[in-house]
């Protein structure tokens, strides 16, 4: 076995062909078959190596037919002195026993395993205090406001002259950067949208980077040293050239933590004049705005339209009129029970499948239920082994978790509908009288509910070219309902559709 690590390799002079070299003398003066040699370019501070995980699949396949593993010293072998000793185990179950030919040892022999302790344990020392001399050194780098590892989006890593490492503003992806903190700091669009208009700016960054990038201090010229034994988590000042000001970026921390509220537009209406931005001009099909006259002793309320047609009338005369229209739509309760019946039935009939599939997702789920707790109840009496009572335990776990989502999914909105539908009704019912009553932007949303279209007032009544669908098929049913003579809707078809027309079969009765 000959392992190499890049830096044992520049730095001891450890070449595979001068381990290579000294393994096949050594084998052949003591009359060694080599049956394989593997070469392995990785660290030993694992045995989760490439070329250690083909040796144990040759050992495993080919058991007995291999009784020594040989390389140059012991910490060729590991530099983990808990695996190494696992693994040594491991080999003597397969029959195998491993050796270092300059460091040889003879397990068998008590006091040896002095001498094993400390080959093991002196490599994984170094290993141990190099990392921490490297932790140190990169903290302390941290501590004088230099960035460490790759350069963050907007910035591109650079070497001075003397060779020290720095990180320098990108051109172009430096510019959408300060675009997105500004962006985000007004609160005008989600985090989503933001990232994804950058994105067609040219910026390259995937959403789960991009909520890491915009919470980086080192935007704003700071760096983040993290806690350490006494020392207690901060910031310092970078080296490096800041992209945004510090009040920017804490201006963007606010609104995506929730302390700064959004800015939202408001429109402020007059009470008097609440249908502008509805009507539609009469004459010249523009829209119609609304205003005050001011007389000799009070302020007379207009909707004009803005063009040289010169269509102006009266808002009170307006108002009132546009209170008639919505009566036409506010029908008694009992009217409207039937209309509740009828999305009754086509809600049934449109969420079937997703029932069944929900019960179909709640079989499974008590299936798997079923299972854990049966694989519980064999491992307490003893019919199954603990190893395998975990596995089960994983899968039905992992199951379970997936069923309940997707349950949780399959539910939501199912029956949230059938709880509005009274509520519903009762407002329809008495549509006029909420408006009369409402503030001028209840009475904004109402007219914008029930007519999607703008309206058409020629002074004497409203038009409008489509009113809401849910009101028209009230008022249909409602208009079929007042035509019924003999108590039958021909219209709606409630008899049977299963009933057949006189022929020469006997009709079907119901």
């Amino acid at each position: 076995y000959i392992r190499v690590s890049t830096d044992e390799q520049a730095e001891r002079g450890y070449s595979q062909r001068d381990q290579e070299e000294r393994l096949r003398k050594y084998c052949q003066r003591y009359n060694l078959i080599v049956k394989k040699v593997i070469y392995e370019d990785y660290s030993a501070k694992t045995f989760k190596r490439p070329g250690w995980s083909k040796i144990m699949i040759d050992l495993r396949k080919y058991k007995g037919q291999c009784d020594l593993i040989l390389f140059v010293k012991w910490d060729r072998f590991s530099r983990n002195t808990a695996e190494a000793y696992q693994m040594i185990g491991t080999l003597r179950k397969l029959g195998v026993e491993p050796q270092a030919i300059e460091q040889p040892l003879d397990l068998s022999v008590p006091e040896h395993k002095f001498m094993l302790a400390y080959y093991l344990t002196s490599p994984e020392v170094d290993n141990d205090r190099r990392s921490i001399n490297v932790f140190y050194g990169m903290r302390r780098a941290r501590k004088e406001g230099r960035w460490m590892g790759m350069a963050p989006i907007g910035y591109i890593n650079r070497i001075t002259e003397d060779g020290r490492k720095y990180i320098a503003p990108k051109k172009g992806e430096a510019e959408i950067m300060v675009w997105v903190f500004n962006e985000l700091a007004q609160g005008r669009y989600c985090i989503e949208q933001v990232r994804k208009m950058a994105n067609k700016k040219g910026l390259k960054c995937e959403r789960n980077n991009f909520w890491m990038i915009i919470r980086n201090p080192v935007y704003c010229g700071k760096i983040f040293v993290p806690k350490h034994k006494d020392e207690e988590a901060m910031f310092v000042q970078g080296q490096h050239e800041p992209l945004i000001s510090e009040a920017l970026f804490y201006a963007v921390q606010d609104v995506l933590e929730g302390r700064k509220k959004k800015m939202k537009t408001r429109v402020v209406f007059d009470e008097n004049i609440p249908l502008r931005g509805f009507l539609v001009c009469p004459k010249c099909g523009k829209m119609l705005t609304g205003s005050a006259s001011r007389g000799r002793s009070a302020y007379y309320y207009y909707y004009h339209c803005t063009s040289t047609c010169g269509f102006r009338h009266k808002a009170p005369d307006a108002n009132a009129k546009i209170v008639e229209k919505i009566r036409e739509f506010a029908l008694p309760i009992p009217k409207l029970q039937l209309f509740k019946e009828v999305i009754n039935n086509i809600y049934k009939d449109k969420t079937r499948m997703k029932r069944v599939a929900t019960q179909q997702l709640k079989t499974q789920l008590e299936e798997a239920n079923k299972r854990l707790s049966k694989a519980r109840e064999l491992l307490l009496i003893g019919d199954i082994e603990a190893d395998d009572y975990r596995i089960i335990k994983a899968e039905s776990e992992s199951r379970i978790t997936r069923l309940e989502a997707e349950l949780v999914a399959s539910s939501q909105n199912v029956s949230i509908a059938p709880a509005l539908w009274d509520q519903a009704i009762e407002n329809i019912s008495q549509l006029d009288v909420l408006y009369e009553k409402g503030s001028v932007e209840q009475k904004r949303k109402i007219i914008g509910s029930m007519f999607p279209e703008k309206l058409v007032f020629d002074g004497f009544n409203y038009r409008t070219a489509r009113v809401n669908d849910a009101l028209g098929l009230i008022r249909l049913i409602n208009n079929e309902l007042r035509n019924k003579k003999d108590g039958k809707n021909h219209a709606f078809a409630d008899l049977s559709h299963q009933v057949t027309a006189p022929g020469i079969e006997p009709g079907s009765r119901v």
